[in-house]
């Protein structure tokens, strides 16, 4: 069996793959769609090979202008292959390898997955060969949607936005923000690296994002102290809550709600069709927040990642 990355003149054979089971996936339309906008890149898709013949396909996204890859979009192994999960394993890790890293596994599933054989069969054996590449931690998040036909939340009063200029204060304000955090990837992350260090690599890869950097705003209170983060932004989808958090000594107010509010006001007032958000199961505080500013849940995101 050959591993390696693709070239160009493997597209007819990796439009081929078709995954005909209940889990998201590098479809013919997405993968030449981002393969153009280099969102995929022929170097991040890789292919197990036996003579001549795709086995197995794995795809990895990153940001078009970004010089890594950041999250494993499709796993593919052909129905013929009888030990499916080995072969994807060793497709990861001979990945993993080359890259010096092993992207967490971004997985998208229907809501009430666990009651569906399908998917619950679909997920098993990509879990299970992710495990053996080293992607052993799991984390489950809530896909939640604002639709124009739900209420557009009234304007905060309690706080005053301004946007900044300058990266340094919004560092200074992820770093505050990121003390205490509920969020996974943030407490996550602060294993690794300090606040600082943290703080920047988010506000980095805020900047990558297709939203506008102007869209940022500081919250703060009447007095004029700094109450936390609101980060309108978009991807490839369209506009989502980028960020929003609120600085520890403030936090039990209700200030959420607010930033959440702003976000929302903002993004709708420009007219969008609709606004995409993610939290984590765990993050009780923030889902019910979602709940009260109108955001229903559409899907789930199951992200398999290393442990730190």
């Amino acid at each position: 069996m050959l591993f390696r990355p693709t070239v160009e003149s493997d597209l007819d054979r990796l439009l081929g793959c078709v995954v005909d089971e209940s889990i998201s996936w590098a479809h013919p339309d997405r993968l030449l769609t981002f393969l153009e906008d280099r969102q995929y890149r022929h170097e991040r898709v890789w292919i197990a090979e036996e003579n001549g013949e795709i086995r197995a396909r794995a795809v990895w996204w990153g940001f078009p202008d970004g010089d890594r890859p950041l999250a494993l979009d499709c796993l593919y192994v052909h129905p013929s292959v009888e030990d499916r999960v080995g072969l994807a394993a060793d497709l990861l890790r001979h990945a993993h390898e080359a890259y010096g890293e092993a992207p967490a596994y971004h997985v998208f599933l229907r809501t009430g997955w666990r009651d569906d054989p399908r998917s619950t069969a679909a997920i098993a054996w990509r879990q299970e060969a992710g495990r053996r590449a080293g992607l052993t931690e799991e984390l489950e998040r809530l896909r939640y949607q604002w639709m124009p036909g739900a209420p557009v939340p009234e304007q905060p009063d309690r706080l005053v936005f301004r946007p900044e200029p300058d990266d340094e204060a919004f560092v200074a304000a992820f770093r505050r923000v990121a003390v205490g955090s509920l969020d996974a990837y943030t407490r996550q992350a602060l294993t690794t690296m300090d606040g600082d260090a943290q703080a920047r690599a988010d506000v980095a890869d805020y900047r990558s994002m297709p939203g506008d950097r102007a869209w940022w705003r500081l919250a703060f209170t009447s007095d004029g102290d700094l109450a936390g983060v609101a980060l309108p932004s978009a991807n490839n989808q369209g506009p989502v809550v980028g960020y929003l958090g609120v600085v520890p000594e403030h936090r039990g107010h209700g200030y959420a709600d607010d930033l959440l509010a702003e976000i929302t006001r903002f993004h709708a007032g420009r007219g969008a069709a609709r606004i995409i958000a993610d939290t984590d199961v765990t993050n009780v505080p923030m889902a019910r927040a979602f709940d009260r500013a109108g955001y229903d849940v559409f899907a789930i995101r199951l992200v398999l990642s290393p442990q730190p």
